[in-house]
Parts: C-alpha cells; structure tokens; sequence
C-alpha cells in the first residue's frame, strides 16, 4: 500500500495505536498530522516516524475543547491545504458504577474525549474529505458491541455511540464519495489502562481463543487497509480484529 501524497489526521497520536498508525502511515509516504496532549511524547513518536518516513505535523491540543479541536483541522489545511485520511483514534478510559457513585462522572470525562471529539472533528473534516474523496475511521473497541462488567458501563457506552456515528456518517458520506469505517480492537498492548482509575484491569489475566494479545501495530495496519484502494468497496462497517476474544463466554 502506498499513501504518497496523502495527508493523514491522527487523533491520540502520541501513543499506543495511534502512535503505531502514525508510524504506519509515515512508512507508506503519508503527511501526517499528529494531535495530541502529550508533546514530549509526539515528538518521540515524530522522531521514530522520521527514521521511514517524512516528519509529522505535531499540534498538541485537547480535541475535547471544541476550539482547539477547530485549531488542529485549520492548521492542518492551512498548511497542506487539504485532507485525505482521518483517524479518530483518541481515547481514554474511565470507570465508575451505579453503586461507587461514580458512572455519571465517568460517562461526561468518557463521552467528552471518545465520542463527542470524533463526531466535531468527522464534521470539522467532511467537507475537506468530500474534496478528496477521502476516508475516515474510528478507532472504537469490542467493548461497544459486548456484554460488560459494570465499571466499563460508561465506556462501553461511548464505543457503542463511536459505532453509531460510523454508520450514519458512511450514509450520509457515501454520495460524496467518502468511505468511513471503523475498527474494534480486542485487548491490545497499550498504556491506556495506566490512567483509567479506581478499578485497574490486569492485562496479564487476559486470555483469547488464539492466546495471544494483540501489538498496536496489528490494529494500525488493519487501518491502513481500510484506507486503501484495496477497501475502496468498504463502508459503514465495523472491522473485529480481537484474537477470538468476542468468542469467548460471558
């Protein structure tokens, strides 16, 4: 696959999956955006991008502050003057239960972050994309579509929401030429279960039908893939890449 020429926009780009798409993208001749908190990070992943690739576009900005998310899609245009790929992929992980008190105040920090940024941004990028004919995948997770212990409630809810949003924007896209899709890792070697809170998930007692877990860069080349040509009939789905996890009983 090849992506010369191409200006690819990456949320939570600093980490995880979406340092492994950046890293991904950068190798295949994309010009990529990275956004991003974290800047001592994103320069990390800028640097690693670099040793393959072109040196990305680093804008630190919190995307759920609509004015910084509005700064990252205008500086991103201004300076390549239009949009090919985008990759919602920022995210964070919150916990909290009916009974602990703490599901309302999980579900505003959740939704903030892993729908409601995703869905600003799909808006903020649509019309560029419809210039481009371009693509858009959300990075949602199994945990959208599957029966849950009661401290991910909220964030479940949020990935079910990111699920929604895939299919009503390849509707309404779809005329435009715009393919949006999205993607539900299973259990995967990131960082984002270091900051989720009070009810801390051991991925070491995490087992799958394949035994394994996946690495970052598995779910970044599935992507990759769903940004290609070769899905160029893709749209409005939603890609498990889970070792066999949803097949395992409640």
């Amino acid at each position: 696959m090849s992506f010369s020429g191409k200006v690819v926009f990456v949320s939570g780009g600093s980490s995880g999956i979406g340092a492994a798409t950046a890293r991904e993208f950068s190798k295949e001749g994309a010009t990529v955006v990275i956004v991003a908190r974290n800047e001592t990070k994103m320069k990390q992943v800028a640097s690693e991008c670099e040793e393959n690739g072109k040196r990305p576009l680093l804008i630190r900005a919190d995307i759920s502050q609509d004015a910084e998310a509005k700064r990252a899609m205008e500086e991103t245009i201004q300076t390549y003057g239009k949009l090919d790929i985008l990759v919602n992929n920022a995210g964070i992980l919150r916990y909290g239960t009916l009974l602990d008190g703490g599901a309302l105040a999980a579900c505003d920090q959740l939704m903030a972050i892993n729908f409601r940024a995703a869905l600003h941004l799909t808006q903020l990028a649509a019309p560029h994309l419809v210039q481009t004919r371009g693509s858009v995948v959300n990075v949602s997770s199994v945990d959208g579509s599957s029966s849950v212990t009661p401290p991910l409630v909220p964030y479940s809810v949020t990935k079910a929401a990111l699920e929604q949003l895939t299919r009503g924007a390849a509707r309404e896209l779809a005329p435009h030429g715009v393919r949006v899709n999205a993607v539900s890792p299973g259990p995967v070697y990131t960082d984002i279960y270091d900051s989720g809170g009070p009810h801390p998930v051991d991925n070491s007692n995490i087992t799958t039908p394949l035994g394994t877990i996946s690495q970052p860069e598995e779910i970044a080349h599935l992507i990759l893939f769903l940004c290609s040509d070769k899905a160029k009939a893709m749209t409005g789905s939603n890609y498990v890449s889970d070792n066999g996890y949803l097949l395992l009983p409640v």
